[in-house]
């Protein structure tokens, strides 16, 4: 009998609607503009206004792909994040509430840096292949953060993606053999008590690498594995660069048009990148949406690895297969919109907007949408709560 053929049925990005260009902060930073854009391939760096924060940013992500139909099938909402807004209610509570899904159904919200996205996929693959007539939606949805003037402050970044997973999934498959990897480290991470991350860059780095080979070579050897079956590779993306600095080792053993067709798709797979930056839990999957998106020769059967990395540390590697008919249910021009709709910020106007907070002792606070024209915001802080709403 042959397996039920699970993955993704819905894929859609959010950004907010302001961003900062590299050669502007390049500039007002005293730095060669080509250390931003060529050394680590960044060219605009998503902002997000103060009515947008993780929460927000997810469900804005989910909105478009979660139909009528699709809300009473939904049995599990899982909101992955490192930017969560409540220690113990979880964000994944609000999206449900927010896009009016199914009372009868899991909320919960997961964490282990830029990887818990592909660990809420995994966890929705468990459940449909049980019950094969419902649906998961997973949300990777983040803030990235390091500080006006600081080392990392170029891979920063804003922005959600939004997965629907089901049987006979209309985009991808997601194959049985996949393989993760821990490590205790600290390469990467925040203390409760800091709004801003704290990153050992060099080693960080190292370590990335260091676990795409690991995972990979492991991978090949329990599933007899070769990357000349791949048309693509997708990888988790801190800045455009990472991913074809952690292949670059690994491709010298394949043929030249391997290594060529790999390399070309990379190109189309970190568009999305270039123009958003880090989006921590999302971010992989968003360079799958800037592949699908812009590769005018992927294809239907098409097989492309995925490298999900989330520092301190866990990387899982895995394979998607496209079906057929996938192209009409990509939203390509929307996606498209959103970027080329947001707002280029001076840099005065950046740091103002990075250091506005919201109260911390419980002070109420309506909040204004001078800067943002998302759907769904968050509009007040009342009672130590966050609510959010559509305006």
């Amino acid at each position: 009998m042959a397996k039920l053929p699970i993955g993704i049925d819905q894929l859609n990005f959010f950004t907010p609607s302001l961003y900062v260009d590299m050669i502007d902060l390049a500039k007002a930073r005293n730095t060669d503009p080509n250390k931003y854009i060529i050394g680590i391939g960044q060219e605009k760096m998503g902002i997000n206004p103060i009515t947008q924060d993780a929460v927000s940013m997810g469900a804005n992500a989910a909105l478009p792909i979660v139909s009528e139909a699709d809300k009473s099938k939904i049995d599990m909402v899982i909101f992955a994040t490192e930017s969560g807004t409540d220690y113990s209610k979880s964000g994944a509570v609000s999206i449900h509430r927010l896009l009016n899904i199914n009372p009868f159904a899991r909320a919960i919200e997961m964490k282990q840096a830029c990887y818990s996205a592909t660990a809420g996929i995994m966890m929705a693959k468990d459940y449909i292949a049980s019950h094969p007539d419902r649906k998961v939606l997973v949300v990777g949805s983040d803030l990235a953060r390091y500080g006006l003037n600081t080392a990392g402050e170029v891979t920063q970044g804003a922005g959600a993606v939004a997965m629907l997973i089901s049987a006979d999934p209309r985009i991808m498959t997601v194959s049985d053999e996949t393989l993760p990897f821990t490590k205790d480290i600290f390469d990467f991470w925040r203390p409760n008590y800091s709004d801003t991350a704290m990153v050992d860059g060099k080693f960080s780095n190292e370590a990335y690498i260091q676990f795409f080979e690991t995972v990979l070579h492991e991978y090949q050897r329990r599933y007899d594995f070769s990357l000349e079956e791949l048309e693509a590779l997708c990888f988790h993306l801190p800045y455009s660069k990472m991913g074809k600095k952690a292949m670059a080792n690994e491709l010298e053993k394949v043929s030249e048009e391997t290594k060529n067709r790999i390399l070309a798709h990379y190109e189309a797979s970190i568009l999305y990148t270039k123009n958003i930056g880090n989006i921590y839990t999302g971010s992989l999957y968003l360079g799958l949406a800037s592949l699908l998106d812009n590769s005018q020769e992927i294809s239907a059967g098409n097989k492309i690895g995925m490298f999900s990395y989330g520092s301190g540390a866990v990387g899982e590697f895995f394979v998607g297969e496209l079906v057929q008919g996938f192209k009409k249910h990509l939203a390509t021009k929307e996606h498209q919109q959103l970027l080329d709709e947001r707002e280029r910020l001076t840099i005065p106007e950046y740091e103002e907007l990075f250091m506005e907070a919201l109260p911390e002792n419980g002070t109420s606070l309506k909040l204004s949408n001078r800067f943002d024209s998302a759907p769904i915001q968050l509009v007040e802080i009342r009672d130590h709560q966050r609510h959010y709403a559509f305006r």
